[in-house]
């Protein structure tokens, strides 16, 4: 059975962030301002659900985002109609200094330190599936623990392999409908005449090929949660009956009469910024506003990399069921001594990234980074006649895990206690290991 966090929020101190303030030069909205709030950004547009509210024609739903960095204020355009401009400069992506100007419309604005102002520190539950002692990642912890308990959509966001999938099992789990239905459907796996019947399901007979009667995702997520995940990826001529279904919380199966009604919490996640794809019409400005009732935002991996170290002691012991199973791991010799190399790496694939390249280092027995050198046994395969990367990757993981095993075993007297040990594996996955391979 789930439980939820085993510790709640308490006030515990208090930290000093830096603030920023955005002011209306001129335009039709002169003299109006806004500032950041807890460090967080100020998104300026004609939508009244930005900070900064903009009566100018010109100005677009989602226009810019603003946030205070250590070396500056950063701009974000928002892949707005009309741009945002430095002077005679068109910028989509920049960090200023205070008191820069900014064209946006027939506007200008002055972005302005506001200087420090004082937030409150709260202790963090117990929320195991978010790994990181980063303040981005706390402010993640702090969020799914307020949301946790509202029935409001939540909009989860961040680069491909952030784990946002995970963000969203943690809003569940800590919810009061931990008990009930966790949906994962995945908006940019099927093809879109085939949407509406996943998302709602069909009657037979339906369409060509609707042989039986299909439950959709959201009645098989009745009284729990349902995450439509890559929601950016949803065809724009299927959002209208996604949007009837949160206003009304009922709705019809394909080539079905009659209405059935369900309670289930919404959440969806994206790797892209909605608020752009709104500006240029691929996605619905109402259901944003459904969808982003409340927002969570996952920095990549590359932006909190001194959680990496703890990433990584995570991963280890999922994979090997070893407690705290890295220490011998990174000792000299071992696959991951390097971990200055993983702190360097690029990290476009972010956490799952890291996950793979963990799980690879256990069973090579040698740590292996894009735009290192391969293994000698890969690279010898390599100059052989080709094979497909899939089949070539399981051959050497397969020809690295016999000789290791072999070896091993050797080593120990074919004694499969001792060899775990001096493997920092777990017995019976060492077990499944020697018989998969016929050393057992």
């Amino acid at each position: 059975m789930e439980s939820g966090p085993r510790t709640k929020l308490q006030r515990r101190q208090t930290r000093v962030v830096q603030c920023l303030q955005v002011r209306v030069e001129r335009g039709p909205d002169a003299g109006l301002r806004a500032s950041s709030e807890d460090a967080g950004p100020v998104t300026v547009g004609a939508s009244p659900d930005n900070r900064l509210v903009l009566t100018d024609p010109l100005v677009s739903r989602y226009h810019l985002e603003l946030r205070h960095l250590q070396e500056g204020i950063s701009v974000a355009d928002l892949g707005s109609r009309n741009g945002t401009f430095l002077g005679q400069v068109r910028a989509e992506r920049v960090v200023v200094p205070p008191g820069t100007r900014l064209g946006v419309g027939s506007s200008l604005l002055v972005v302005e330190d506001a200087g420090a102002a004082v937030a409150p520190v709260e202790e963090e539950a117990d929320v195991p599936e978010l790994v990181g002692a980063s303040e981005a990642m706390q402010e993640v912890r702090r969020l799914v623990l307020r949301l946790a308990g509202a029935p409001t959509s939540v909009l989860i966001e961040g680069e491909t392999g952030c784990g946002k999938e995970v963000v969203a099992r943690a809003l569940h789990r800590a919810g009061p409908s931990r008990e009930q239905p966790f949906v994962v459907l995945d908006c940019g796996s099927m093809p879109a005449t085939l949407v509406s019947s996943q998302l709602f399901g069909h009657e037979r007979g339906a369409f060509t090929g609707a042989a039986e009667r299909h439950v959709g995702a959201f009645e098989r997520a009745h009284g729990g949660t349902l995450l439509l995940d890559e929601i950016g990826e949803l065809p724009l001529e299927v959002q209208p009956a996604l949007l009837g279904v949160l206003e009304r919380r009922a709705f019809t199966r394909v080539g079905g009469h009659k209405e059935i009604r369900v309670d289930v919490r919404v959440l969806a996640a994206t790797h892209r910024d909605l608020r752009a794809e709104v500006n240029r019409g691929g996605f619905r400005a109402d259901l944003y506003y459904r969808l982003a009732i409340a927002r969570i935002v996952l920095p990549p991996l590359r932006e909190r990399l001194g959680d990496l170290e703890a990433l990584v002691r995570h991963f280890v012991e999922k994979l090997t069921g070893v407690p705290d199973g890295l220490g011998a791991l990174s000792a000299p010799g071992g696959p991951l001594e390097d971990m200055d190399a993983l702190r360097k790496h690029r990290w476009s694939g972010n956490v799952r990234e890291l996950r793979n390249v963990v799980e690879v280092a256990l069973v090579m027995g040698r740590l292996q980074l894009e735009g290192r050198d391969p293994p000698p046994s890969a690279a010898g395969r390599l100059a052989g006649p080709p094979l497909a990367y899939r089949d070539a990757r399981a051959e050497a993981l397969a020809t690295f895990e016999r000789e290791y095993l072999t070896k091993l075993l050797g080593a120990c007297a074919g004694n499969a206690s001792e060899a775990a040990r001096r493997a920092h594996m777990d017995r019976p996955y060492l077990l499944s290991l020697l018989s998969k391979h016929g050393l057992r």
